[in-house]
């Protein structure tokens, strides 16, 4: 290799890639990948079981539920099973946009 050469292999020098930590990883990124998971994990769980709590709530408030043997009671099975509106979507709309109770209604004259 001439004197040219080797200089210009020099200059050039810094312009080739660290091939010594080009693998290297942290793990602070699996962690963070991690809690996202898990996170949209129970986002997902909570609005399941929303949906399945606003569905006996409106089967209760709508009276679907009854026991025919004993008046006034309710009907346990019926309760793990009632479907009170067409879409599970629907329950979910309610129980997020339905935040604070309703009032209970006042009584007429």
């Amino acid at each position: 290799m001439s004197d040219v050469e080797g200089k210009i292999l020099n200059i050039y020098d810094k312009s080739k890639p660290e091939t010594e930590d080009l693998f290297d990883s942290s793990n602070w990124n699996h962690l963070a990948w991690c809690l996202a998971l898990a996170f949209a994990a129970l986002a997902f769980w909570l609005g399941i079981a929303l949906v399945n709590a606003e569905n006996q709530r409106n089967a209760l408030m709508t009276n679907q539920c009854q026991d025919p043997v004993f008046k006034g009671s309710i009907d346990q099975q019926c309760l793990r099973t009632v479907r009170s509106r067409d879409h599970w979507w629907e329950h979910l709309w309610y129980g997020v946009t339905h935040v604070k109770p309703e009032p209970p209604p006042k009584p007429g004259r």
